[in-house]
């Protein structure tokens, strides 16, 4: 009986500190789980879309290239090849002068990137241009 006795109050007794020591452990794993994420920025080309036959021209620059940052492990996002990822904004529905404001859409192989638990994004996310009528 007294055997018995042993075992719960190790298993049972102080509690407290069991469970104290509970939380730290759990915060420990988070950290370095969290600590392990980075961001890689990688600068690809930019296909932009912009209707030759409107009556609407761009007056400001149209950008070439954009920025992607790519966001996991360490040791996994230096891995990414940038060329799986394309990058295009439409421009072609232009109707009226000003600016005109599009998003930039990635194009990648979501189920390879997911796999891994990579998050990838335009920066900037959108794209802006000022159109003006023209001479056509």
């Amino acid at each position: 009986m007294q055997n018995k006795n042993k075992f719960s109050s190790a298993i049972f007794g102080n509690w407290v500190i069991k469970v104290f020591c509970f939380i730290i452990a759990l915060g420990i794993v988070v950290a370095v789980r969290f600590l392990n994420v980075t961001d890689r920025v990688v600068t690809i080309p930019l296909t932009v879309y912009i209707d030759s036959q409107s009556k609407y021209e761009p007056i400001s620059l149209v950008p070439e290239s954009v920025n992607v940052v790519i966001t996991g492990e360490d040791d996994i996002v230096y891995l990414v090849d940038p060329s799986l990822i394309t990058a295009s904004v439409d421009f072609s529905d232009v109707g009226e002068e000003g600016i005109a404001r599009r998003v930039v859409y990635l194009d990648y192989d979501n189920d390879i990137f997911s796999s891994y638990g990579l998050t990838i994004k335009s920066s900037p996310a959108t794209m802006r241009i000022l159109f003006k009528e023209g001479n056509k």
